[in-house]
């Protein structure tokens, strides 16, 4: 190929790229980048469809059924081809083409939709975003796209998919859309932005629609919010949809609980002598002086043993958890959060929820999906009526550790509570927020104070909490 000819081929790439980044950010057409669009698109024998963000890939490929083996794979990974070698070289024709075919799948998926969604829009977004996927080399299912080419399918959305990669148990299963990546939340976040300005109660009517919604964050918000509102199979579908988010949070949350410790030794109680009580490592260094070096053999005269009872006055952990709207990530990984350690021996959890009134969840703090069914989003913050609930619930203070999660804009006379409950003894644990990205805002006023107490606001990643929970029940 001449040197004219390369540089011909890449002007055409650029002229297709650069109208791709003008209509990703203005919807307005380019006349120029227009013209030399189709121009392209035609002299490579593509339809001009091809550049109509309207037209999704679904409708294209029905019209032109020989345009799916060129979506299917578009952007291979090296670790795809059967020898690990990279790709083989194109033409500078065939370069093009790809090019034309790259820029119709990231239009039709990062494309700006402006005004209200229909449920036939969304369907056709996570069936566009599904041939992406299969683009980066994912085919493993639908997951939070929906199944390129069909309406459903056996993974779209159900079992044994990956659904869900937005949420803190998120692997990342497709070659193409690992944790590395970065895609698959930004998909999930558009999905949800797409849902958020539709009827909601349309899509969960649907079951084909709502096997194939994502259970992230911002989706569980709506529905806990809407949950009122929904009845029959729109209720079915919300209901699956949040217990298939929590099971998975849960996933993830039960592993960095699994090693924790029920309870700390107990000194007043003698070990118990037995063989696997044995303290072996103990037992030679205080026998080290009956070393006979003529018969280089260590004499014991003396065994010791490891302790092994453990206190049997349970922990008593009180979570209280600010319900507002702007609690939501909070109000939904500790309420998971209380259920396991709930589940662990020797711990007593109480679960209180409060904005301006205050709810005893307790009785249901061993199911968080239970739990967030009778969760109400939203209102204002008075931390008084929940600190009234859960005063009375301890009664051994320095065995008591209470978990206060809010952002703190809240009545400052909740300040001399914390204090009081300080000086007697319980272990105070006051959390920002807790949510994947370990955002938080927090009153300053609060902030100050509570640190000048001994007890600092804990910043928002959940793994922290973890840690202090686990180091008060060892």
């Amino acid at each position: 190929m001449t040197a004219p000819e390369v540089k011909a081929h890449e002007n055409r790439r650029q002229a297709l790229y650069w109208r791709l980044l003008a209509r990703l950010f203005d919807p307005e057409e380019q006349a120029s980048l227009e013209a030399a669009s189709v121009a392209i698109v035609d002299d490579l024998g593509l339809p001009a469809a091809l550049l109509d963000p309207s037209v999704s890939v679904d409708a294209l490929v029905q019209r032109f059924p020989d345009l799916a083996a060129d979506f299917d794979g578009l952007l291979p990974s090296p670790e795809a081809t059967a020898d690990g070698a990279p790709p083989a070289a194109e033409d500078g024709s065939e370069q093009v083409r790809r090019a034309a075919l790259v820029s119709k799948l990231l239009l039709n998926v990062f494309a700006a939709k402006p005004g209200n969604v229909t449920a036939a829009q969304l369907s056709e977004w996570q069936r566009d975003a599904g041939w992406l996927r299969r683009a980066l080399g994912d085919d493993g299912g639908a997951g939070a796209c929906g199944t390129p080419g069909a309406g459903t399918g056996a993974k779209a959305g159900g079992e044994g998919t990956d659904a869900g990669a937005t949420g803190p148990g998120s692997g990342g299963a497709g070659r193409g859309l690992g944790p590395g990546t970065g895609l698959r939340p930004v998909l999930a976040e558009i999905e949800g932005d797409l849902v958020r300005r539709m009827q909601l109660r349309e899509v969960l009517s649907d079951n084909r629609l709502a096997r194939q919604l994502t259970p992230s964050m911002s989706l569980i918000e709506q529905l806990l919010r809407d949950k009122a509102n929904l009845s029959g199979v729109a209720l079915a579908n919300a209901k699956a949809l949040i217990r298939r988010f929590v099971d998975e949070v849960a996933e993830v949350l039960r592993t960095q609980v699994q090693q924790s410790s029920a309870g700390t030794i107990d000194r007043s109680v003698p070990p118990k002598r037995v063989f696997r009580n044995l303290d072996l490592e103990r037992t030679i260094w205080k026998n080290l002086t009956n070393w006979s070096p003529e018969d280089e053999r260590l004499y014991v005269d003396r065994l010791f043993y490891k302790r092994t009872a453990k206190r049997t006055t349970p922990a008593k952990m009180i979570v209280v958890v600010d319900q507002s709207g702007s609690m939501v990530d909070s109000m939904v990984n500790c309420t998971i959060l209380a259920s396991i350690f709930a589940g662990l021996p020797k711990v007593d959890v109480h679960l209180v929820a409060y904005d301006t009134r205050a709810l005893d969840l307790t009785p249901w703090v061993h199911d968080p999906f239970e739990v967030l069914l009778r969760t109400t989003l939203g209102g204002g913050t008075d931390g008084t009526a929940a600190m009234a609930l859960a005063r009375p619930k301890i009664t051994d203070p320095r065995n008591t550790v209470l978990v206060w999660i809010s952002d703190f804009y809240d009545n400052r006379a909740l300040m001399t509570d914390f204090e009081a409950l300080h000086r007697s003894g319980v272990r105070l644990i006051p959390v920002g927020s807790v949510n994947g990205s370990g955002q938080a805002m927090v009153d300053g006023w609060f902030r100050d104070r509570l640190k000048s107490l001994g007890t600092p606001v804990i910043s928002g990643r959940i793994r922290k909490l973890v840690v202090e929970l686990k180091t008060f029940l060892a």
